[in-house]
């Protein structure tokens, strides 16, 4: 609010001067309601809600309960995608002994490329139930094109599926195939 200028009576002559004080505002209200608006929109707004992939992790298992047999993934009922460098995918269905330049295949991340080959691999599989996709990134593959393969897993409807490292004979392969 704005002071009011008091008037005095001067003992010269009974002249009535006016005391020159400046105006001064109270800026109390205005931060009142400033602080009032900030919180009424900050309340009123919706945050942006972060992207969550939903990722179906095992349970622990019970420390009481005994160990369960070790079991094989038989080849046919499993396919392994190989995630490298500058948007290269490459897939194999082979063991140690199997793969090569030839059986270590390329594709592509789209859905003539990689969609393709998990359906033709799932259709060929001695179990369909137990089809199994085993992703496996390299040092240098993209974040974005994990997370792509993992939304084609939720497109082909491959529930059973697993994340792990690049095995030594895979990576020789992989290298040759890159150039490294």
């Amino acid at each position: 609010m704005a002071e009011v200028q008091v008037q005095d009576k001067s003992a010269k002559g009974g002249k009535v001067r006016s005391k020159k004080n400046n105006p001064r505002v109270d800026m109390t209200p205005m931060v009142d309601l400033n602080f009032l608006l900030l919180m009424f929109f900050m309340f009123t707004s919706t945050f942006s809600k972060p992207n969550v992939m939903d990722l179906g992790l095992p349970a622990k298992p019970d420390p009481n309960a005994p160990k369960p047999p070790p079991t094989e993934i038989d080849l046919s009922n499993s396919i392994t995608l190989l995630l490298g460098k500058d948007n290269r995918v490459f897939w194999h269905q082979q063991d140690q002994a199997g793969l090569n330049d030839q059986t270590m295949i390329e594709t592509s991340l789209d859905r003539e490329g990689i969609r393709e080959i998990i359906k033709q691999a799932k259709a060929r599989a001695k179990k369909k139930d137990l089809f199994t996709v085993i992703i496996k990134p390299t040092d240098d593959a993209v974040y974005k094109n994990f997370v792509d393969i993992l939304d084609e897993m939720a497109i082909t409807k491959s529930e059973r599926y697993g994340v792990t490292d690049v095995k030594p004979y895979e990576k020789a392969v992989y290298d040759k195939k890159v150039g490294n």
